[in-house]
C-alpha cells in the first residue's frame, strides 16, 4: 500500500483539495527519517524544509512551523502567541492525540484540531518550501503565504533562530 492511502495523509490531501490543490501531496521514493534527509531527497536547501513542532503554553496547544535550518526560540513563544504559562513539549502520544499525526509526518494542514500557528519568517527566503503531509515520506510544496492562509498563522521572526548563526 502506498503511504498516500494512509488516513493521516488522506486528511492532508483533502484539506489541500478543499483549497484547489488537487494531488498536491507526493510520496518520496527515498526512505527519509529527518529534515536533512528530506532536503537531500528533494535536492533543496535544508532551510526550505518545514519542521512542524507542537508545544503547550499553559493549557493551550500550539503549532510552530520552522525552517529546517532553524531551532525554535521556546523562550519567545509566550510573547508570540500572547499566552501565559510554561512552554512545554508534549509527549509523542499527546501530540498524536491532539493533531492526529506522528511527529515525523506532522503538519497543521489536515490536523484533527485547529491550533494557533506561528510560522518562522526566515522561510520567506525561499519561493517554494516543503512541508510534511501526514507521513514522513509524504510532502507538499507550498509557500509562506499559502501556509499562512492554510493555517491562519502568524509569521514571526521571533519564533526561531539559525542552528549555525554566522
Amino acid at each position: 500500500m502506498s503511504n498516500l492511502e494512509l488516513e493521516s495523509v488522506k486528511r492532508v490531501r483533502k484539506a489541500l483539495a478543499e483549497v484547489g490543490r488537487l494531488d498536491a501531496v507526493r510520496e518520496l521514493s527515498d526512505s527519509v527519517r529527518n529534515t536533512a534527509q528530506i532536503a537531500q531527497a528533494l535536492d533543496v536547501e535544508l532551510g526550505a524544509v518545514v519542521k512542524t513542532q507542537v508545544f503547550t503554553i499553559g493549557n493551550r496547544y500550539v503549532f510552530v512551523l520552522l525552517a529546517g535550518d532553524h531551532l525554535c526560540s521556546e523562550d519567545q513563544l509566550s510573547k508570540v502567541f500572547q499566552l501565559q504559562g510554561d512552554v512545554v513539549r508534549p509527549s509523542a502520544d499527546l501530540v498524536r492525540a491532539v493533531t492526529g499525526f506522528s511527529n515525523g509526518g506532522m503538519t497543521p494542514v489536515g490536523s484533527v484540531s485547529k491550533l494557533p500557528t506561528a510560522i518562522d519568517a526566515s522561510l520567506k527566503r525561499f519561493e517554494t518550501i516543503y512541508a510534511a503531509a501526514g507521513h514522513n515520506q509524504c510532502i507538499f510544496e507550498t509557500s509562506v503565504d499559502e501556509l499562512k492562509s492554510l493555517t491562519n498563522g502568524l509569521v514571526s521572526y521571533a519564533v526561531a533562530s539559525p542552528t549555525n548563526p554566522s
